[in-house]
């Protein structure tokens, strides 16, 4: 009896035991933060006489009904419009129809985003020049970055594909994991805007200031899918046929950030 006992005791800790190492918390890494960028990188947001919208991406959260159907599926979706169109959908087969079965079709979406690379350009977009002539001078003169004109910079995918804006979304929220900076598809650097750093050129040379507005480059993989809506009675079920994946990149230029180029000739 004793033998039996130990063999079942031996049996259950060798099940539980994996289960345990998988159960556990897998860190993420830190996101990239202000304080961790180049030296040649600045922080414009005070100075920057464009105001940026500052309005994060709502991340939204799935109602416990939606939650249930999500984790079910055969297929991971993390679409945020997906998700919301589920919560504002109203799924209450009667619990005693008894023989009631329906396929409702929701349409094509594309699912998830997986994020495979991300890194940054600090010379996305060059977007101003200051020149200072001291050819000519006798004693060393100083100049300073002055944003000469309103700067648009627009980030984009680096390919056709079905829903950019929804997929744009996904990429968007997987990036601001990894960097803990202002990233939006949209930037803009007002005119006028101006800092205080200053950068010596000497006599008999001319002093060229470059600034550029910086950008993350996401690359991943998006996955498609019909979803459909499964009711056998009381119960409901999410059903994902047709699944395909899609390589796709983006450019996300990072908000009230200048990467700076100082030159002598």
């Amino acid at each position: 009896m004793k033998k039996i006992l130990s063999i079942v005791v031996v049996m259950v800790v060798s099940v539980i035991a994996p289960i345990s190492i998988n159960a556990k918390d897998v860190k993420k890494p830190e996101a990239i933060k202000d304080s961790e960028l180049p030296s040649h990188v600045l922080n414009i947001s005070k100075e920057n006489t464009y105001p940026n919208s500052t309005k994060d991406e709502m991340i939204l959260e799935p109602s416990d009904l939606v939650k249930d159907l999500i984790d079910e599926a055969d297929v991971e979706i993390e679409n945020p419009d997906l998700i919301k169109m589920l919560n504002e959908s109203s799924i209450k087969p009667s619990p005693i129809a008894f023989g009631y079965r329906g396929m409702i079709y929701l349409g094509h979406w594309p699912l998830s985003y997986k994020s495979n690379e991300t890194n940054v350009n600090w010379e996305y977009q060059e977007i101003n020049t200051n020149e200072l002539n001291n050819i000519g001078g006798d004693t060393e003169e100083k100049m300073s970055y002055n944003q000469k004109e309103e700067e648009h910079i627009k980030g984009a995918l680096t390919a056709k594909i079905e829903k950019p804006d929804q997929i744009k979304r996904m990429m968007l929220l997987q990036a601001k994991e990894k960097m803990d900076l202002p990233l939006s598809f949209n930037a803009v650097v007002g005119k006028n805007t101006k800092l205080d750093n200053s950068y010596s050129v000497p006599v008999k040379k001319m002093g060229y200031l470059k600034a550029f507005a910086p950008a993350v480059g996401e690359k991943g993989q998006v996955t498609f899918g019909e979803v459909y809506l499964k009711l056998k009675g009381s119960d409901k079920e999410l059903i994902v046929k047709n699944v395909t994946k899609q390589g796709i990149g983006a450019w996300i230029p990072i908000q009230d950030h200048i990467s700076f180029s100082f030159n002598l000739k």
